[in-house]
């Protein structure tokens, strides 16, 4: 991969697969060996591989696509990885699909046949599911419903074994493993957002750090991620709108090294004015990321040396 010296060796692999699609792979990981810094950089909302069978399901292809993927925020991740060696897992199975940012329980059983619900009766839905974003979407503000009619259950077993599950285990074993080498890791989810509205007066955030409010990650990554900030100019929020979900509810253990935040980027920053296509601000905007990923990979690196000279992982502040 570039960006890591010559003595890396770089390895890329794809897993999963998308049900519908001749075998396409549902996500990519690529890993340098050894690794250059403890940092996985994870985009799981980019995804741009639709069945045709998806399309037809749903009433606007088109405007559901762009309001749901994170568009090309994956060639962010893809740049970023390539300057600092961070590890990279991107997902080609698009949000409509489903959501990897939602737990595999995380449904709208009114969305499927009825004989998908026996054993779901009675199960009070989640506020993401009321929302409309469950682990499959079905519905967005100004669209309404999305899809033309119901599901099977039997493809959502098929995202959920060919796509769900094997792209969280890969993240999991993929952040082990920068651990065991680093003594700690952080695993970096990115994402984007729309532009959000100015308040007070004050300029919008164009960065959202999300760490559960202060669940998921050790509070001196935080602090290093809004020290960068600042001293870019950058507008960035803590945890509102967006705390982070369940990649970051399921995969960060700060007591055992693995370290875990979401970072929303404003899509005005890298996109045209359209909000579809890359923009004038797709190099700064990497810029901004790169050194990011570096101040926040020596931290952690730091903490793992520190916890291996105590002898004991460090507890999340």
């Amino acid at each position: 991969m570039d960006g890591c010296s010559g003595e890396s060796d770089s390895q890329k692999r794809s897993g999963g697969r998308i049900p519908g699609t001749a075998a396409r792979p549902a996500f990519t990981v690529s890993l340098t060996e050894p690794s250059a810094i403890p940092v996985l950089i994870a985009v799981p909302h980019a995804g741009r591989t639709y069945p045709q069978a998806l399309l037809r399901g749903l009433r606007h292809p088109e405007s559901v696509a762009l309001r749901l993927e994170d568009r090309y925020v994956d060639r962010l991740a893809v740049q970023v990885a390539a300057a600092t060696g961070a590890g990279l897992l991107v997902a080609h199975a698009p949000r409509a699909m489903i959501d990897l940012n939602r737990a595999p329980d995380d449904v709208d059983w009114e969305m499927f046949d009825r004989a998908s619900r026996p054993g779901h009766a009675g199960t009070s839905p989640s506020r993401r599911v009321l929302s409309g974003l469950g682990l499959v979407p079905r519905r967005l503000p100004g669209l309404g419903e999305l899809w033309r009619g119901g599901h099977r259950g039997q493809d959502l077993a098929a995202r959920i074994e060919g796509v769900h599950v094997p792209y969280h285990d890969a993240l999991g074993r993929s952040l082990e493993a920068l651990r065991d080498r680093w003594g700690a890791a952080l695993l970096l989810d990115l994402h984007s957002m729309p532009p959000l509205p100015s308040r007070f007066g004050a300029a919008s955030a164009q960065f959202v750090v999300g760490d559960r409010f202060g669940v998921t990650c050790h509070g001196g990554v935080i602090a290093a991620a809004f020290a960068h900030f600042a001293e870019c100019a950058c507008a960035a929020a803590h945890n509102r709108p967006y705390a982070g979900g369940y990649a970051l509810e399921r995969h960060a253990s700060p007591r055992a090294g693995i370290h875990a935040m979401q970072l929303e980027v404003d899509r005005s920053c890298y996109l045209d004015s359209d909000l579809v296509e890359p923009g004038p601000g797709m190099d700064a905007t990497v810029e901004v990321l790169v050194s990011l990923v570096r101040r926040m990979g020596a931290v952690v690196a730091d903490m793992g040396q520190d916890a291996d000279r105590r002898g004991w992982p460090l507890a999340a502040e």
